[in-house]
């Protein structure tokens, strides 16, 4: 196996699952005493062009964001197309999904980690950049997110 696959130790968010993202973003506001954030769609199908286990999906999400510091907390409300969020959500309810890492070439990225064991399990666009999800729970109980932004 090649010595840290990512180029990068340092996690730049925390992925949570949740069925109510007003709810759930509410209570993490009045938790931190903090400005409840305002959640938003992911972009259109057209746009995310997301693929989940290798084929075209139109799933969508509505996503919330609190900056903790040197961390970033993303709250996902998965619709109800086929996603890895979705997917999750149906098969262990609520909670942990995954932790991300910002790093440079995703194409080689995901073939390396691939080459490791670690197949890609999904990944779209986002204004601005995009991003993967690795199947790395069988080894770190976690998906891994390798996220690129456009420079």
């Amino acid at each position: 196996m090649d010595g840290n696959l990512l180029g990068n130790r340092v996690i730049t968010q925390i992925g949570l699952l949740v069925n109510d993202i007003d709810k759930t973003s509410e209570a993490y506001a009045r938790f931190f005493g903090v400005e409840k954030p305002q959640w938003f769609w992911t972009d259109a199908p057209e746009v995310a062009r997301t693929e989940f286990r290798g084929a075209s999906s139109d799933a969508r999400a509505k996503l919330a964001f609190l900056d903790m510091g040197s961390l970033q907390l993303e709250l996902i409300e998965p619709d109800a197309n086929p996603s890895t969020w979705r997917e999750s959500l149906d098969q262990n309810g609520e909670g942990f999904h995954h932790i991300a890492f910002v790093i440079d070439g995703m194409k080689e990225k995901i073939e390396l980690l691939g080459r490791n064991g670690y197949p890609l399990l999904q990944k779209g666009e986002y204004t601005g950049g995009r991003y993967a999800y690795m199947d790395t729970f069988q080894d770190l109980k976690v998906l891994i997110e390798l996220l690129e932004n456009d420079r």
